[in-house]
């Protein structure tokens, strides 16, 4: 998750107090909390002002922009079929992806939806077919009711920002990095969102795990 320009002309969050002299690979140790705490107050401002402008783009624009990104997704993934792809229930003005997500299981692959179990801890997984009975999970966003764990080929995380580094920026929980990090084999991990959410950077830190690609509307 009042505006400054940034040096390429667009407009960006006020840094609070000396982060705008932090070096963008900067990665605070525990001696750093001070400069944590400048980063995770930037992130915040920096979250709201991504997802309002969001929210801001008409919802047929946004469904036109989903079509392009799932055409980016099938060129980045290749051949679907026997394939576990975790997908998402759209939140917030995230890409739609759900005719994508049908679209995965008529081509002899299968889906999978996150699923938050405890703060501050990994995700799990759990198989859907549309059709599966769902329950509200965190922010009533629906999740599979029933399943057992499951571990995807591939995981598509939508975006909040991303910087050039394909470093994501997320609803500030953590749970994707916790969840990749615990994961006993590494996915392929595709982060998905709009254009106009890249930024010049997130100040990574040390349990940022950047995406191995980035898909937006634009190929």
């Amino acid at each position: 998750m009042s505006d400054t320009p940034d040096d390429d002309g667009q407009n960006y969050a006020s840094p609070p107090c000396f982060l705008h002299e932090l070096d963008p690979d900067y990665r605070p140790g525990v001696a750093n909390t001070k400069a944590w705490a400048d980063v995770a107050r930037w992130r915040q401002a920096e979250r709201e002002r991504l997802i309002e402008a969001r929210l801001a783009i008409p919802a047929d624009v946004r469904a036109e922009m989903a079509q392009k990104i799932a055409a980016g997704l099938d060129a980045a993934i290749g051949d679907l079929s026997g394939r576990m792809v975790s997908l998402y229930w759209p939140f917030r003005g995230e890409p739609d992806m759900r005719p994508w997500m049908a679209s995965v299981i008529a081509r002899g692959g299968a889906v999978a939806l996150p699923i938050v179990v405890e703060k501050a801890k990994p995700l799990i997984f759990r198989a859907y077919r549309p059709g599966d009975r769902l329950e509200k999970g965190v922010w009533n966003i629906p999740v599979p009711a029933e399943g057992d764990p499951v571990l995807p080929d591939v995981v598509i995380a939508p975006l909040v920002g991303v910087d050039p580094q394909n470093y994501r920026l997320g609803y500030g929980g953590g749970f994707f990095d916790r969840t990749l990090a615990a994961m006993p084999r590494k996915p392929m991990v595709i982060g998905i969102g709009y254009e106009m959410q890249r930024i010049p950077t997130i100040y990574p830190q040390a349990h940022d795990i950047p995406m191995d690609r980035i898909v937006t509307e634009k190929p």
